[in-house]
C-alpha cells in the first residue's frame, strides 16, 4: 500500500513550535503563531509569533496578497463570566494571492489542520472585511 505523498512538508520546527504554542499557559490576551509556505523548499515555516495582540493588529500584520495559516489562542469571555483560551485556526487566503501559492496553500490545508488541532476554523478570503473580534466571538460562542 503506497503512502500519501504531500506537496508541502510540515517540518519538525513547525510541529514543535505549534506544540509549544498550544501548551503555553495564558492568563490574558490573544496570541498567534503564523505559518507560511516556503515555495522554493515546499515546506512550512514559522513566519511570526505574536503575544497579547488584538485581532485588528493581527489583521494588519498579515499580508494582503499571500496566504497564511494562523493558529490563534483567543481570550474568550463567556456569557456567564468565565474566561477560556480556545485555539482557533484561521485559514488566511486572500483572493488577491498568487495562483501557485493558493494552490500550494489549499493542497496542504487538511494536513495542517490536523497538526494544528484547533477547536474551530475561520476562513478569510477578503482581507479587509474577513476577520474581526465579533466574527471570532460569534464563531466560538455559537
Amino acid at each position: 500500500m503506497a503512502s500519501k505523498a504531500r506537496t508541502v512538508d510540515i517540518n519538525e520546527d513547525v510541529t514543535k513550535a505549534l506544540k509549544t504554542f498550544r501548551f503555553q499557559r495564558r492568563s490574558q490576551g490573544h496570541a498567534a503563531i503564523v505559518i507560511k509556505i516556503d515555495k522554493a523548499a515546499l515546506k512550512m515555516v514559522v513566519d511570526e509569533e505574536h503575544d497579547n495582540i488584538s485581532i485588528e493588529d493581527l489583521v494588519e500584520e498579515l499580508p494582503r496578497n499571500s496566504p497564511r495559516y494562523v493558529v490563534l489562542s483567543y481570550e474568550l469571555k463567556h456569557r456567564d463570566g468565565r474566561i477560556s483560551f480556545p485555539l482557533v485556526f484561521i485559514n488566511w487566503a486572500p483572493s488577491s494571492s498568487e495562483t501557485t501559492m493558493m494552490t500550494l496553500h489549499a493542497s496542504a490545508l487538511l494536513d495542517f489542520q490536523r497538526v494544528a488541532e484547533a477547536n474551530r476554523t475561520i476562513e478569510v478570503r477578503d482581507a479587509e472585511e474577513g476577520l474581526t473580534k465579533e466574527i471570532v466571538d460569534e464563531k466560538l460562542l455559537s
